[in-house]
């Protein structure tokens, strides 16, 4: 690491020497590593460094290294760096305090809190039902916090698979006839009149567990931008349950959301009007998802018969409302 970046994290942390520790993983595509840092002399035993660095040419899993790709992503860690510095949440729904950021020509500094140290160090592949639950009470109190408030300099419309910024996976689809649905999927969801914040990339390997399981902190806010709450919460269900587990929890779960949701937001909400127009996009979000996946990745392990159904489901609606 340059000494430039060092400096900057010691006075940022008011440490007297740092030792660069592991890396915990490389950046999608190649743009950079985040690593652990740890410290001497201050207040803090480490910290987390975000670095970004644009590569000369991207590592693309699907091959497809485009331009459009590559300035999705430079705005999204552009994002990111905003929210960290100028957004806020609560206990309920924590995130890890940014200490620094720094930007100079292609490379990009973030110096954040170490969950670790905070209580949060352990991750999960595989996870119970009370740890699910622990996820969608984060969720339900991130979306309650920022209901109605909108994204300034954030993504207009949150999620790393929106419509808008993935012409090329929307062309690569042969799927016709959800291929020509997907502007009306979109329109419905971003005309929903309960809006709110949502975290974008809601998966299971973005929540930090507390040991028991029964408490969670969240990173990676690259696509955090304006939306509808369901966008978060299939996300999630889609990230740790199985087709079959689907089918068999995914009713109990979404129940279990709503529950939290109800505690958390403001009396002056109407929230039987939210209820029923979230459980309403429930299915226009799944199937926004299986639309990008299925441009994407078309062999996904997701692509199953329960995310089918569900698109089949979002269509018969569409008909009956044309």
């Amino acid at each position: 690491m340059k000494q430039e970046y060092q400096d900057i994290v010691l006075q940022a942390c008011r440490a007297s020497s740092l030792h660069v520790g592991a890396k915990i993983q490389t950046l999608w595509s190649g743009y950079g590593e985040i690593v652990r840092l740890h410290l001497e002399g201050g207040e803090r035993p480490s910290v987390i460094v975000k670095h970004v660095k644009f590569p000369a040419e991207a590592e693309h899993p699907g091959g497809r290294n485009t331009n459009h790709s590559h300035l999705r992503k430079v705005r999204s860690y552009q994002v990111e760096t905003y929210w960290y510095q100028n957004y806020f949440t609560n206990q309920g729904c924590r995130i890890p305090a940014c200490l620094a950021a720094y930007s100079h020509g292609d490379e990009m500094l973030m110096v954040l809190e170490d969950l670790d140290a905070a209580g949060y160090s352990q991750r999960r592949t595989k996870v119970k039902d009370g740890e699910m639950k622990a996820c969608l009470r984060w969720l339900a109190n991130f979306h309650a916090l920022f209901l109605g408030v909108v994204p300034e300099n954030l993504w207009p419309v949150g999620t790393y698979w929106h419509l808008e910024t993935r012409p090329d996976e929307l062309e690569a689809m042969d799927h016709p006839k959800l291929k020509a649905a997907a502007g009306e999927i979109d329109r419905i969801l971003s005309g929903c009149c309960f809006k709110t914040i949502v975290h974008g990339d809601a998966k299971l390997a973005n929540f930090c567990f507390s040991p028991s399981g029964q408490d969670v902190a969240a990173v990676d806010f690259q696509y955090v931008g304006g939306g509808c709450g369901m966008k978060d919460v299939v996300y999630f269900l889609g990230s740790c349950l199985e087709e079959r587990e689907c089918e068999k929890r995914v009713p109990g779960l979404l129940d279990y959301y709503f529950c939290e949701l109800k505690q958390s937001v403001g009396k002056d909400v109407d929230f039987s009007a939210l209820e029923t127009e979230w459980r309403e996009m429930f299915v226009f979000a799944w199937t926004d998802f299986h639309r990008f996946l299925l441009g994407w990745m078309p062999g996904h392990w997701k692509i199953n018969h329960y995310s089918k159904r569900l698109s089949k489901e979002a269509m018969r609606k569409l008909t009956k409302q044309l």
